[in-house]
């Protein structure tokens, strides 16, 4: 019984080793969310530049024709529409390290909106709890190895003693 427990913890140690050397190691950008009660901006950072995509919480469609500032550190940056409808500006804020608050602005027409979120680092976006699942994870496939591995081993026990 000991062997196969030792059978069932080596086997789910290489899945786990099996499954990290599948995953890539993904480019990791910070990522900021802020809603108000019309739009959803979703700003993405690669280095100094920020692309912001802005949409309507109703129908998700994206907004091409507003006027779009940013606050960030205390200083006000204008966006530029891009090709694609969304936004982007640049600021060597953005290579500063740490966690900042952010307020989009966005004036279409008639309407005036605040959005607020919270940029957070990239290497902050892993939540510590998902470390916390993939270890739970492993040891519940080593159980049920473990357990699959006792059943088989009662059950050739009562086979090998029912042929006695």
């Amino acid at each position: 019984m000991a062997r196969a427990a030792a059978l069932a913890v080596s086997a789910a140690a290489g899945l786990a080793a099996a499954q990290s050397a599948q995953t890539p190691q993904a480019v990791q950008t910070a990522r900021i969310e802020a809603r108000s009660a019309t739009y959803l901006a979703v700003g993405l950072v690669h280095g100094d530049r920020m692309s912001i995509h802005l949409s309507r919480l109703s129908d998700n469609a994206p907004v091409r024709d507003a006027v779009v500032s940013v606050a960030l550190r205390g200083e006000s940056h204008a966006t530029s529409a891009e090709a694609d409808g969304s936004y982007s500006f640049e600021s060597k804020d953005l290579l500063v390290p740490g966690s900042a608050a952010i307020e989009f602005r966005v004036d279409q027409g008639e309407l005036h909106e605040r959005l607020v979120g919270k940029l957070e680092p990239a290497g902050k976006a892993d939540k510590p709890e998902d470390n916390k699942t993939n270890a739970r994870q492993l040891w519940w496939w080593v159980l049920n190895f473990a357990v699959c591995i006792g059943v088989l081993v009662l059950f050739s026990r009562r086979r090998k003693a029912a042929q006695d």
